[in-house]
């Protein structure tokens, strides 16, 4: 199992997700995150993550979780890494369990066909547990966004629980610290992770880089 999971894009180490994936080719990118946001900017935000891929030396296409499971399963069968953006947590949560992409996922990515990289709330979603990213996120976004409910499990690649934007301009609310405080006082594992760290998972490594 290989996962690159960042705080923002990747972080101060894109040689690092390159060499993961092996030579650049074709990449499938999942904006769903950012299905509650105005059209406008969800496909500047895809346009977005296609430039900085292109950047370096990927083909990016995007893998819409609102498509079939066929047509889902078909495109993850056909590319060697899977690229998650950030956005809402939970909205994403909801695309992955509604479409079925969430088994489709986990099963290649388990038995090393896929590589799976992600930044934020695409980073978060791969920890076993989703309680309490909810200070950061708001999950009443996912009923009105993709007609399902609010699901509090991730896809349980890692069992620690991340911390993206810690310390960084971009957690206005402050919400990183009351997540360390309320991990500390429930005995939940944690990893921070500042704007230039990632967390590199390759077989039994694990490591925050």
């Amino acid at each position: 199992m290989k996962l690159f999971l960042a705080s923002y894009r990747f972080g101060a180490h894109p040689d690092t997700f390159v060499d993961m994936t092996g030579t650049p080719g074709r990449i499938a990118v999942i904006a769903n995150a950012c299905d509650s946001w105005p059209d406008a900017a969800r496909a500047s935000a895809v346009t977005s993550e296609f430039r900085s891929l292109r950047e370096l030396g990927f083909e990016p296409e995007e893998l819409d979780l609102r498509g079939s499971t066929k047509a889902i399963a078909a495109m993850l069968d056909s590319v060697s890494a899977v690229w998650v953006r950030g956005g809402n947590t939970f909205v994403l949560r909801s695309r992955l369990a509604l479409s079925g992409a969430e088994n489709e996922i986990a099963r290649r990515v388990r038995d090393g066909r896929l590589v799976y990289g992600g930044y934020s709330a695409g980073a978060c979603v791969a920890s076993t547990s989703l309680r309490g990213i909810e200070t950061a996120d708001d999950p009443a976004d996912v009923h009105p966004t993709t007609g399902g409910d609010v699901i509090w499990d991730g896809l349980g690649f890692v069992e620690t629980s991340l911390i993206p934007h810690y310390g960084s301009i971009l957690d206005d609310t402050n919400s990183g610290a009351t997540m360390v405080e309320r991990y500390r006082r429930d005995g939940t594992p944690f990893v921070t992770l500042d704007d230039d760290q990632v967390l590199v998972v390759d077989g039994d490594r694990q490591e925050r880089i």
